[in-house]
């Protein structure tokens, strides 16, 4: 593997087809991997010549460990006269429990990052250090899962950042084995960090790392990781070809019903997408079988089909409609609306920051960041909040999920946003994140409420953690 410069630049060029002098931000965690990618792209950088710029975001999932792959990386790239870029994560761990893994918020959180910063730097591409064993992992987790063609294909050389369409990522190293690079850099004497996570078997990638895949090495031989690589390509092949005849399909040149099932299972995966809805095997199915006939997604949402058009079909738990804009700093600081009665009292001075004793039905909001002006609503459609202790905001539909809120329940609830459209309140859940009393505050709202019928609304305790 002495020659992973050369073959980098040249993946780079061939398969990722990035044009020589192309700028690239190296996305650098500072293990094995990306130390390896971004040594290769230092000694290859001359010639081609790339334009390198080190990007690190410290996740803060492992305390004082974090903070020392921080530093590494940031001293590795001013050793190789690089520009370095680092982030981080807000809290030390995603807090919302029930709504998505540690994984996969910090991948969200990382992506984000990543496009942030290759939008800033105006970089052609971000340059990840996936390898071939991540590949052969990848396969066997959706596998598992049961994915289709698409995602059975793994990653592909280049593809669009899942935070931000417009950015582009590359994976020069996606034929090559991990104990390849870890040779390499044992050859030049090159440190990096060892992450003590990947050997945590909480995650499912490190079961599939550490059990799975020696069974079937020994069970079919250790050239079954090659075969695996083989089926996850052809699958690729395949499942591009099935998307691009889709894509190009014209309803009045061929009847949807005339289109091969693979074709039409990927007309449809497309739209519900689009829609913003997760489209299951069992879904797609029940469209693709039995045309305009309602499929549901949920108790919230179904869907129908016909001619390979899918729209939304009606619900008994319509979304309820109409607004209305208070101004908290004038009187009478008492409403009713949306079968809700609401008061709210101000609380000045340095007396503002000391919260009273808990009151059911009552919150205590930083005046300034909830400002003088507010819409008072109902739950709509995409709706996100960031409820206090969350580290960033969540669809109110997951968070009505996470509690078990009954979906006739859900159109009932009222939201109160600001004067630039945030929420800051739900009716029933912890107050918003955003507004909460700090040691800062000077101007408070007491806000409370009350339904006068006999379905009471709970107010939900915060998450664990």
């Amino acid at each position: 593997m002495r020659a992973l410069p050369a073959h980098v630049d040249r993946n780079l060029r061939e398969t990722c087809l990035l044009p020589r002098g192309a700028s690239l931000l190296v996305a650098v965690s500072g293990g094995a991997d990306s130390m390896a990618l971004l040594h290769a792209l230092a000694l290859a950088a001359p010639r081609a010549p790339w334009q390198l710029r080190v990007a690190h975001f410290n996740h803060r999932l492992r305390g004082a460990d974090s903070d020392a792959d921080a530093a590494f990386v940031a001293d590795r790239a001013r050793r190789l006269s690089i520009p370095f870029v680092g982030g981080n994560a807000e809290h030390r761990g995603p807090k919302t429990a029930g709504l998505e893994s540690t994984e996969m918020a910090a991948r969200r959180l990382r992506h984000a990052f990543l496009a942030r910063a290759a939008r800033a730097a105006a970089a052609d591409a971000v340059a990840l250090a996936h390898h071939a064993d991540d590949q052969t992992e990848l396969f066997l987790l959706r596998l598992l899962r049961g994915s289709g063609g698409s995602g059975l294909g793994g990653m592909r050389w280049t593809s669009p950042s899942p935070a931000d369409p417009g950015v582009r990522l590359c994976r020069p190293l996606l034929d090559v084995r991990r104990a390849g690079l870890r040779a390499w850099l044992a050859s030049r004497k090159i440190g990096f960090r060892e992450d003590a996570s990947n050997e945590d078997p909480v995650f499912a990638r490190n079961d599939v790392r550490h059990r799975l895949l020696p069974f079937l090495r020994e069970f079919a031989g250790v050239g079954i990781d090659d075969v695996l690589l083989r089926v996850a390509e052809l699958t690729a092949a395949d499942a591009d070809f099935v998307a691009g005849t889709a894509a190009v399909w014209d309803r009045s040149a061929q009847p949807f019903a005339s289109l091969h099932p693979a074709v039409q299972r990927e007309v449809i995966r497309g739209q519900l997408w689009q829609l913003g809805q997760d489209p299951t095997f069992e879904l797609v199915e029940r469209l693709r079988r039995q045309p305009a006939r309602r499929a549901s997604a949920s108790k919230e949402r179904s869907w129908t089909q016909s001619q390979g058009r899918v729209s939304a079909a009606p619900t008994e738990t319509d979304f309820r409609h109409g607004e209305r804009v208070l101004r908290l700093d004038q009187r009478p600081r008492r409403l009713r609306w949306g079968g809700v009665e609401l008061r709210w009292s101000p609380v000045e001075g340095p007396g503002a920051a000391v919260l009273p004793g808990p009151e059911p039905r009552r919150e205590c909001l930083d005046g300034d960041r909830v400002g003088d002006v507010v819409t008072l609503r109902h739950w709509r459609p995409g709706d996100r909040f960031r409820p206090l202790g969350f580290p960033a905001a969540a669809k109110l539909q997951d968070l009505f999920v996470n509690r078990r809120v009954p979906a006739a329940e859900r159109r009932r609830r009222l939201v109160a946003a600001d004067a630039s459209g945030r929420i800051f309140w739900v009716e029933g859940l912890p107050p918003g994140h955003e507004v909460r009393v700090t040691a800062k505050t000077r101007r408070r709202w007491d806000w409370s409420w009350r339904r006068p019928e006999t379905t009471r609304v709970p107010r939900a305790a915060p998450d664990a953690g």
